[in-house]
């Protein structure tokens, strides 16, 4: 687990921030080789077409459809994103990840659904979460999404932060930086900042200093209004070691959606371009579409057009770059 991503679980009812969870790799597979390839590449669109092959050949291949899940959600298409992941979880009912990623998409889909769907999509995402932990002793960022449902959700719908000590109370004997993680946004849901701020620097020092650490501080200093904290927090961040390339792009994302440097932001989004491999949390094509916002909140019109088009030669179906793209271009 690392950064904990966002999940939307219901925008009226509670926020749920997955910040935490990081991709998890699954083993290679004689149908479907080497998945992890597949998420990481740059080319969503040329990754799908793969899948679409494969599946032609095997439709009974649940890691496939889970792997398709997978990229949908990045391109944030839910409802494509529910059906995979369904098929998924019908083909393989016993993957702890296969019910994990099936309960985020369930929860980004009741964030845009109204509040009576809302409501039994909810209860859908503790379900699938709850199962993933039964299933995964061993999957700890299951642990984390179970953990920040029930440290968010009110308890009509199944929130209990009691719950939520206890998990990161597992993680602890196993990562004790990522449970760490998991005490600071229990601690910060509880109103309890100082203890948050307090978790979430152990997480750092627990870590030995890694970047994403950093930026889990920097984050936290953003939600509460620190955004000088936040800028400092980040500058640590990108002298660290890297142990993966998304702290890159959530420290740009940060100053992006903080409205502070800019020119920063847009440099480590480019050095972020630059890897070999890119974070499924962090695919290249959002990276080209938060660069061309950078650049048309700066009046650059045409280097905004040009990441846009780069984002969307990637991912042709992301939604966000045609319409910044079309409203570059008027």
């Amino acid at each position: 687990m690392n950064v904990f991503r966002p999940l939307g679980i219901c925008i009226l009812l509670f926020s749920l921030t997955l910040s935490l969870a990081k991709t998890t790799d699954f083993p290679d597979s004689p149908s479907l080789p080497n998945p992890s390839s597949l998420l990481s590449t740059a080319n969503l669109d040329a990754a799908l077409r793969e899948l679409d092959s494969r599946i032609q050949k095997d439709r009974k291949s649940a890691l496939a459809y889970n792997v398709i899940c997978r990229l949908y959600f990045q391109l944030e298409n839910w409802e494509e994103a529910i059906a995979a992941c369904e098929k998924a979880v019908d083909l393989d009912s016993q993957s702890s990840e296969f019910h994990q990623w099936l309960g985020r998409s369930y929860g980004e889909k009741a964030a845009i659904a109204g509040p009576i769907k809302a409501f039994g999509l909810v209860r859908k995402v503790k379900a699938e979460f709850e199962r993933a932990v039964a299933l995964g002793k061993d999957n700890l960022t299951a642990h984390a999404d179970l953990a920040e449902f029930y440290a968010e959700a009110p308890t009509i719908m199944g929130g209990d932060k009691a719950k939520a000590r206890k998990l990161a109370e597992v993680v602890m004997q196993r990562d004790p930086a990522d449970a760490h993680v998991m005490l600071g946004r229990l601690e910060e849901k509880l109103g309890a900042k100082n203890k948050a701020e307090a978790e979430f620097k152990t997480a750092v020092e627990s870590s030995g200093s890694l970047a994403r650490y950093w930026v889990d501080l920097a984050a936290f200093y953003r939600r509460t209004g620190r955004l000088s904290d936040m800028e400092s927090a980040i500058n640590k961040s990108l002298g660290a070691r890297l142990d993966t390339g998304i702290a890159l792009f959530d420290a740009a994302s940060l100053l992006q959606q903080s409205g502070r440097n800019f020119p920063g932001a847009i440099q480590i989004f480019r050095q972020y371009l630059s890897l070999d491999k890119f974070a499924e949390d962090g695919p290249a094509f959002q990276a080209h579409y938060r660069l061309g916002m950078l650049f048309e909140k700066q009046k650059d019109a045409q280097n905004a057009a040009r990441e846009y088009r780069a984002a969307l030669a990637l991912a042709s179906q992301y939604h966000p770059a045609q319409d910044a793209l079309a409203r570059v271009s008027r």
